[in-house]
């Protein structure tokens, strides 16, 4: 397992960081079974766990918390959150079972809430202990740049580290957020880097996975657009499915691990967040953790899907409410 410092904060991670989103009743209801998966996972060298205080209604937290019980030194263990921050770090800090959190992210942008307001809250929790660090996922280029200036001109403390959506098929911030990133020395763990299954091989034309098990079969993130092959956007995965099989069969690797590695190749990624559902998920993900992608390889990626593209626009995380309607008419 290889380690990266996570931005200029001198915090050691795992290249890999076990995301949990798929732990309670969203995925694997089993809390004993989940458990398993995180010591797993940590006797592999994973440090790194992320979560999120929505994950199934906060039911993640509860599990990540029993299974860290006598091990929470040997983890950087990192949170997210979307609404009052206040009342619910004490409800994560609780679920947890821990008095800090490593990491506190803020889970999405928001409209109605002015950035300052954002990180003078922030900087109140670190001072107070309750947590370490913090930082911001999903953001654009232009709101990390806002956040630091406004912590700058207001002696606030800073976001270090922002979480992404990045894959092979969902490139966009190429284009900004990780020279953002890395100009201004923050992490990035990157989250969906296996783009929801579609480069696991699983969705193939000729076989196209729609058991209840799989993410295909619960399609619960944005409804059945992400998995419906009608739309002329599915069809283009379907076609990109095929030529990425190609690539890892020359590089001598499985889909999941040519794109896991993909993901970590960039010199702005620090950590790709993984999220099994299954003991033997985990196992395929971390068998892939010492792989490295030959050039050649990722020049033929970049034929296929451009650096700073998208495929699917309902990949990109959140819908900017600039593009909405109101926002667009006087």
């Amino acid at each position: 397992m290889e380690y990266r410092t996570l931005g200029t904060t001198g915090v050691r991670v795992s290249t890999h960081c076990l995301g949990t989103m798929m732990f309670g009743g969203g995925g694997n209801a089993d809390h004993g079974d989940c458990a398993r998966i995180i010591h797993r996972a940590l006797d592999a060298g994973v440090n790194f766990v992320d979560t999120a205080d929505v994950y199934s209604d906060g039911e993640s937290e509860e599990i990540v918390g029993e299974a860290l019980e006598g091990r929470r030194d040997e983890v950087v263990l990192a949170t997210k959150v979307h609404w009052e921050m206040g009342r619910e770090v004490e409800n994560s800090l609780r679920r947890l079972r821990t008095d800090h959190i490593d990491l506190y992210q803020i889970h999405r942008p928001e409209a109605e809430t002015e950035i300052e307001d954002t990180l003078s809250a922030l900087t109140d929790l670190q001072r107070a202990g309750k947590i370490r660090y913090f930082g911001s996922s999903t953001f654009s280029g232009f709101q990390i740049v806002e956040a630091r200036w406004v912590a700058e001109r207001r002696a606030l403390s800073r976001f270090r580290s922002e979480q992404p959506p990045y894959s092979i098929f969902v490139r966009q911030i190429e284009r900004d957020v990780l020279p953002v990133a890395q100009t201004y020395g923050m992490g990035v763990l990157v989250w969906s880097p296996l783009n929801r299954g579609w480069l696991t091989g699983r969705y193939r034309r000729d076989a196209f996975d729609r058991s209840p098990g799989s993410r295909a079969g619960r399609s619960y993130e944005v409804g059945a657009k992400l998995f419906d092959d009608a739309r002329p956007e599915i069809q283009r995965k379907l076609d990109l499915v095929e030529e990425l099989a190609k690539l890892a069969a020359e590089a001598g690797v499985s889909m999941t691990h040519l794109a896991i590695a993909f993901t970590l190749v960039h010199p702005a990624v620090t950590s790709a967040i993984i999220g099994p559902r299954t003991n033997e998920q985990l196992d395929d993900l971390l068998a892939g953790a010492d792989v490295r992608l030959e050039p050649a390889i990722l020049d033929a990626i970049d034929g296929l899907v451009a650096p700073g593209t998208l495929v699917d626009e309902n990949d990109r995380g959140f819908d900017p409410w600039w593009l909405e309607a109101d926002a667009r008419r006087r």
